[in-house]
């Protein structure tokens, strides 16, 4: 079992390392109908704890609910097909099998006390599996961009040749990106983790605000500052909308990725294991199917993202439109959200890179791709830039346009240039080193 006090900690302090010491459930656990109900009853036992510490009910009667209370999920449905009410079928399940001291569980409450509190364990739980993925994630795109630092390939910019970069470089900028989405996750995990034991309405009428106080904190939680009958959805919101943006960035990978094991370019691609095929029609095809997939995930989690935007208006201090929806956003969109992460980082971990392919891109037309040193070289010789622009821009050109282009070879040979630059100061131009001079600073910044 978990110290989800310990474990809380560790989660507000962003101490991955201790996090995990601890052993996770599978998420898709945490959202079935047996984790809910359970997450349920903990909530109502919680609250009946509360109630006799202030000696609202007797200890001996909380003693009894708690070596008691359980219950049966087929049971549960069973009663609710009937009274057509999920909680009042939940606790008259319950009470079937505590018996008499069972008139003191939900004593006070609403519905909303008791699902709300109970869903905010259910969110947090889930963020607790998703960060510790998402730790993964980052000691993979830290290892491949510690191996990859002085791996040379183009960086583009409109899809075309831009300038050189590494590749890890590349990974570098996916890592910043990631560790930004740990901060957030951070956040999202004090904004969901909130409990509401007001009553109906919110307004306490029923039920001391100190029982809220204490079973929130047993529970792991803290009240929520001022609830309707419900604890307001711009805390879902925000919650769903963060996973939008963690799964925005994981698509942000994988279409990289996808772009860069094209055929004509072929410089990274995904491992393609054993006995798997690409094709049910081209035997020769190895396909990027797991950044495809992931793409199409991003886009379900989005959907979501702005579904939770409309749970945010509801009618007066309640209504049940958000209920529906939640049923089936919360779980698929933790569930993909993890999933996505899983794929991800094994997408990292086993990615190929082609840095022969990277080097025989980089050098297309005759590098063309180091125009701009040429033309800075001829400016900081007193060349106006339009005139050195010019100079480079056509040679450039002529070269990207012809068959057996070759941008050096124009450069060396043009009297305009060859006028104003030497031999070793044109080789200089060409050097993708100057590129990466200042790398080094940006791995600082990331620890690596």
């Amino acid at each position: 079992m978990i110290d989800r006090q310990m474990y809380n900690e560790a989660v507000v302090l962003c101490d991955i390392a201790l996090i995990e010491r601890y052993t996770l459930p599978e998420l898709g656990e945490l959202w079935t109908e047996t984790y809910k109900l359970r997450t349920w009853l903990q909530v109502e036992i919680a609250v009946c704890e509360a109630q006799a510490e202030l000696g609202y009910i007797p200890a001996e009667a909380v003693e009894e609910i708690k070596a008691k209370a359980n219950f049966d999920p087929q049971r549960v449905l069973e009663i609710e097909k009937e009274v057509k009410h999920d909680v009042i079928a939940f606790l008259t399940n319950v009470n079937e099998y505590v018996g008499d001291a069972g008139r003191y569980i939900h004593l006070g409450m609403t519905s909303s006390d008791m699902i709300d509190t109970a869903l905010s364990l259910q969110l947090v739980a889930s963020l607790d599996v998703i960060m510790a993925q998402l730790e993964a994630l980052i000691q993979a795109l830290r290892y491949q961009a510690q191996q990859h630092r002085d791996t040379v390939m183009i960086g583009r910019s409109h899809g075309i040749h831009a300038e050189p970069i590494t590749f890890g470089f590349k990974l570098a900028g996916w890592l910043a990106e990631v560790l930004r989405h740990r901060d957030r996750l951070c956040r999202l995990h004090r904004s969901v983790a909130v409990g509401k034991i007001s009553g109906a309405v919110g307004t306490y009428a029923n039920i001391d605000p100190r029982i809220e106080a204490i079973a929130c904190q047993a529970l792991g939680l803290e009240p929520d500052t001022a609830s309707t009958q419900v604890i307001s959805r711009d805390r879902h919101a925000e919650f769903m909308n963060g996973l939008a943006l963690l799964a925005a960035s994981i698509e942000r990978f994988a279409v990289e990725i996808r772009n860069l094991q094209r055929t004509d370019v072929l410089e990274v691609e995904e491992y393609f294991s054993k006995g798997q095929k690409g094709s049910s029609a081209m035997p020769h095809k190895r396909n990027p199917i797991r950044s495809e997939r992931l793409t199409g995930l991003a886009r379900m989690i989005r959907g979501y993202a702005g579904t939770a935007l409309e749970n945010v208006a509801l009618w007066h201090e309640r209504d049940i439109s958000h209920s529906s929806v939640e049923r089936v956003m919360l779980p698929d969109a933790c569930i993909l959200t993890h999933f996505m992460l899983v794929e991800i980082t094994d997408l990292v971990q086993n990615l190929l890179v082609y840095p022969e392919n990277m080097a025989r891109n980089m050098n297309v037309y005759g590098g063309v791709v180091f125009s701009q040193r040429v033309m800075l070289a001829l400016v900081e010789k007193g060349l106006k830039r339009e005139e050195a622009y010019a100079i480079v821009q056509s040679n450039a050109h002529a070269a990207w346009n012809t068959e057996d282009g070759n941008f050096h070879a124009r450069i060396a040979h043009d009297p305009r240039v060859t006028e104003t630059l030497s031999s070793e100061e044109i080789e200089a131009c060409f050097d993708p080193q100057h590129h990466l001079k200042n790398l080094d600073q940006i791995y600082q910044r990331l620890g690596i």
